[in-house]
């Protein structure tokens, strides 16, 4: 997560501004590569391997899925597509919180990673409960 951090600083100390839709475009892709880095260290155990790959699927997806939402073709697809967000960044906790407890040797990286999950996570539903607010307002 260290990289994430120090790109951030370095773009606010260049006075480069980044929309929070590009902000949490990078954090997602970051997040992603980080655990993809992150599963190529741990042993080669069969359930190591079972949930890393189900945790790289659902991180990836996170990504993937948070750039198709600025592919929206309406407020209601813009909520659909935020949902399917927030269902992938869930799933890739309840991952990472399964390898933390049988791979402890990576609590610390984990724990990171979970924490950063949690807030895109957080951000993810606050998007979607403000843009289902104004949808309900505007058929109201």
């Amino acid at each position: 997560m260290l990289s994430i951090e120090l790109t951030f600083k370095f773009a606010a100390e260049s006075g480069i501004i980044m929309k929070i839709k590009d902000q949490i475009q990078f954090r997602t892709r970051s997040l992603a590569l980080g655990i993809i880095s992150l599963c190529g260290q741990l042993p080669g155990t069969m359930p190591v391997n079972i949930i890393s790959r189900q945790l790289i699927r659902a991180s990836c997806s996170v990504g993937a899925n948070y750039r198709a939402v600025s592919r929206a073709k309406s407020r209601a697809d813009f909520i659909n597509k935020l949902h399917i967000v927030e269902e992938e960044a869930d799933e890739s906790i309840f991952w990472l919180e399964l390898l933390q407890d049988i791979e402890p040797t990576h609590k610390d990286s984990i724990s990171s990673f979970i924490s950063e999950m949690n807030e895109i996570l957080s951000i993810v539903v606050a998007a979607r409960k403000t843009a289902r607010q104004k949808l309900v307002s505007q058929s109201s």
